[in-house]
């Protein structure tokens, strides 16, 4: 990568700071200000980023030059967006000043959220019920953060600690590691390389459906890296910073339901800890991200719980699920019972203030804000039946923005938004009695649940398959089984695809039950956002498992619900410790036997994180595979380490041939990232590749004919059959290669 890519790629980074500057909350009463600052500015980034591929592909200018030029733009709007709020502050600073207020329990995560007297007393972060305007000089949110961890007890430091050790260290290894997720190097990086070379979004012949079908929002977000840089170095970032994002906006969503700091910071650890979240952070994957937007809508429809929404919080909902729906549909499942949640709560509140007598007792958590009242057209109160139903109508129009551009296209292409029938058909559940969905969730629940302890997954998935047996469903049935896989799937070992997270699973499935049937022994004073929140969880997951068939994979398929879930866990983990200290005697005893457990499940949460990050797979810090000492062309083939020497073998053969079409023959689940690398152009201009297969009916293949090499993956028959007659056909193991007489 060059300097020029290095200083182009941290224009977006600074960009999106900026706006965080900018879009900071007004009201110090607002929970936990600098995270929802970021929320606000992350999803602000990811719209502009998504509209600027759609905006230049339909322009057919997906160049470096455009993509250069419409950052350096984003970055001057951001600076001088944050320049005016700097100054607005300055200006009002004299005039508007807040009562001095105690050091808010959420300093350290929520970064410096003020709450009112009551909320720190108890330990919980809430809303001011009278905010005033924000005044902080420069160094406020630094010197909050000093005193809270100058205040902090050696478990709240020891958390902060292993939290950002693990963020840190997983920077690292996304930094050092070559892209190497098996579906990266069949269709998302593919993906990229097409738009790149075609310099527009159009779609194109191929055998791997999957490249033109799945939702491209994250492959949108490489799209920029790869113009911008020139190469696939910073790729790991993307889910990285997907994965910083999501520890932010749950540690607020403990918050906005009555989280202390220590509460915050244990969900924070929770979330930081489980394996799938640490071997994803430095992954081309897309689960991350999908979880980060589905977040963001959470911690935004909370928000609307109390009082009513914003214009600008309307958009943000329409942003994410728009983000949501562009990067991976089945975030939608959580998605749709959050915005529904956010709906009748507004509703509930139109209703309050319809009904509220006129006068001072009628000021409650439905009044509007202070900017509202004082005429701010940019948080003007959505108030009313019509103006929710607007509000709704408006989500929906912006996040039809967002995705509405890749739908349309998937559309005229195969006359339905999901796609062919391949696709809906082969991961929708296509049964839905209940017995059915009842069987499928015990095996997603089984699968995610997984131990290293075999008898103990032999007998749970043998009870499973008798009962299922039982009552008459075929636990192998491919109408509730993806393709032909086989249930159970050992899922324990720390794979980026598949690994379990019964420790995690564990104390969400605890929190949450607590939060449905006592949320008062959590907290007293947020058992309706509680229940209500733990009711949207619940719903999201009945739903995954009435929708999605079990797979061995399926565990990151549901890593948004699970994102979504830890706050419950964390609120449950602080309330435990906070009612041992609280009730001495036997009772005292019994819940320091319950302490003692939950402290011995953190531990081993906090070592099963750190093994994931020193052996996990396949990016390690320690071990064969390391990033280390591993070179990087055998770090991309870690999967498959057989093939790297084979790719090398037929693209040094089609490169010496002086071949400059070349034509690619492989099946639905090849490799064929490795060409794009191999064949890359001596000035670094992509590959003239061709596919001499097509799934897309409107797409012919090219003509073996009109192509000046061949290169095949997976099936030396399926190769055979379109190669010319007279051609040489080479063949090695998994890659082969054929020429032309002459070459």
């Amino acid at each position: 990568m060059s300097a020029a890519g290095s200083l182009l790629a941290a224009v977006p980074a600074a960009g999106a700071l900026l706006l965080t500057v900018a879009m900071r909350p007004r009201e110090v009463g607002t929970v936990a200000p600098l995270p929802l600052a970021v929320v606000r500015a992350a999803l602000l980034t990811g719209v502009y980023a998504v509209l600027v591929v759609e905006l230049l592909g339909a322009l057919h200018a997906l160049t470096r030059p455009a993509f250069a030029a419409a950052w350096l733009l984003f970055l001057a709007a951001a600076a001088t967006a944050a320049g005016l709020r700097q100054r607005r502050t300055t200006r009002t600073a004299p005039t508007l000043t807040a009562a001095p207020r105690p050091v808010p329990v959420g300093a350290v995560v929520s970064g410096g959220s003020a709450d009112p007297p009551a909320a720190v007393e108890r330990g919980a972060t809430g809303p001011d019920p009278t905010p005033t305007r924000a005044v902080r000089a420069p160094s406020g949110l630094l010197a909050v953060a000093l005193d809270a961890w100058r205040t902090a007890g050696r478990g709240e430091r020891l958390l902060v600690g292993a939290i950002g050790g693990l963020v840190l260290l997983e920077l690292l290894v996304a930094l050092l590691a070559e892209p190497n997720n098996f579906d990266s190097q069949t269709y998302h990086l593919p993906k990229v390389e097409h738009w790149v070379a075609q310099g527009d979004l159009d779609f194109w012949p191929t055998a791997i459906h999957r490249q033109v079908t799945i939702p491209p929002g994250a492959e949108y977000l490489l799209l920029h890296l790869r113009l911008l840089t020139g190469g696939d170095h910073l790729y790991n970032l993307v889910q990285w910073a997907a994965g910083v994002l999501c520890l932010l906006v749950v540690a607020r969503i403990t918050a906005q339901l009555g989280g202390s700091r220590r509460a915050q910071l244990l969900t924070a650890f929770v979330l930081a800890t489980t394996p799938m979240v640490v071997l994803q952070a430095t992954s081309t994957q897309t689960d991350l991200v999908c979880a980060a937007w589905v977040t963001c809508a959470a911690t935004l429809v909370l928000d609307g719980l109390r009082r009513r929404t914003g214009w600008d919080t309307v958009l943000g909902l329409g942003a994410a699920t728009g983000l949501t729906a562009v990067t991976k549909t089945s975030g939608l499942i959580a998605v749709g019972p959050l915005l529904l949640l956010w709906g009748l709560a507004q509703l509930r509140l139109t209703l309050a203030a319809s009904t509220a007598p006129p006068g001072p007792t009628a000021t409650s958590a439905a009044s509007p804000s202070p900017a509202a009242a004082s005429g701010d057209r940019r948080s003007r109160p959505v108030g009313g039946l019509a103006r929710t139903v607007g509000a709704s109508v408006l989500i929906l129009l912006v996040a039809a923005v967002v995705v509405g551009p890749f739908l349309a296209r998937v559309t005229a292409e195969f006359g339905h938004p999901l796609g062919p029938p391949r696709l809906r058909e082969s991961i929708p559940m296509e049964r839905h009695d209940p017995l059915s969905i009842l069987v499928n969730a015990l095996r997603i629940g089984h699968t995610a649940f997984d131990t290293p302890l075999a008898p103990l997954r032999r007998a749970g998935a043998e009870a499973i398959i008798d009962g299922a047996g039982a009552i008459g469903v075929d636990p192998q049935d491919r109408a509730i089984t993806f393709g032909r896989e086989i249930f159970p799937e050992p899922a324990w070992y720390p794979d980026e695809d598949r690994v379990a997270f019964p420790l995690t699973g564990a104390l969400v499935l605890i929190g949450a039950v607590v939060a449905l049937a006592r949320p008062r022994r959590i907290d007293p004073e947020q058992a309706g956002p509680l229940r209500a929140y733990a009711v949207v969880v619940l719903a999201a997951v009945l739903l995954h498992t009435s929708m999605i068939k079990w797979q061995p994979w399926g565990n990151r398929l549901i890593l948004y619900a699970v994102v979504l879930a830890v706050p419950l866990a964390g609120l449950w983990l602080d309330a435990l410790f906070r009612r041992r200290r609280a009730n001495p005697g036997r009772q005292g005893a019994r819940r320091s036997v319950a302490t003692l457990t939950a402290v011995t499940v953190l531990a081993t949460s906090a070592l099963a994180g750190v093994l994931a990050l020193s052996y996990g797979f396949p990016r390690r810090l320690v071990g064969d595979g390391s990033v280390f000492t591993t070179s990087d062309w055998d770090t991309r083939f870690l999967r498959r380490p057989q093939w790297a020497d084979e790719f090398r073998w037929a693209a040094t053969a089609v490169r010496d041939s002086g071949a400059r079409r070349i034509g690619l023959v492989q099946q639905n689940d090849n490799w064929e990232y490795p060409w794009w690398l191999l064949l890359r152009q001596p000035d670094g201009g992509s590959p003239d590749l061709v596919a001499l297969q097509s799934v897309l009916p409107e797409r012919p293949p090219a003509d073996p004919a009109s192509v000046d090499a061949i290169v095949c993956t997976g099936s030396r028959p399926a190769c055979t059959k379109l190669v010319p007659a007279g051609w040489r056909l080479e063949f090695r193991g998994y890659v082969g290669y054929a020429l032309p007489p002459g070459r």
